[in-house]
């Protein structure tokens, strides 16, 4: 027995067409997300270098609950779930650390 509810062919042409442009938006900031990383991506990957050239340690935990702090608050006036803010920052500061663990080892 099949649900039609999900079957795409009975949903009004106005909520399938006010869908479409929602999803392409999305779409649109999924791109925009995607390149926003990668950007940051490469200055942190400059950051790793400078860190290896001056024998730094990869990590920095001061300035990773800064940034911490400082997300939770943006996320807040976003009106973002800062917990979500935190554990996505906590994902991306740990790949951030072990780049710059594997360009320190690369110099020595």
């Amino acid at each position: 027995m099949s649900d039609t509810r999900n079957d795409s062919r009975d949903i009004d042409p106005a909520v399938r067409a006010e869908l479409t442009r929602l999803r392409e938006s999305i779409d649109n900031i999924d791109a925009a997300v995607v390149h926003m990383l990668a950007e940051r991506f490469k200055c942190t990957q400059q950051v790793g270098v400078l860190k290896a050239e001056h024998q730094l340690p990869p990590a920095d935990p001061a300035r990773e609950a800064r940034q911490i702090a400082r997300l939770r608050e943006l996320a807040e006036s976003a009106k973002l779930d800062p917990a979500f803010a935190e554990k996505l920052l906590n994902f991306i500061i740990a790949e951030v650390i072990r780049h710059h663990e594997t360009i320190a080892d690369g110099a020595r």
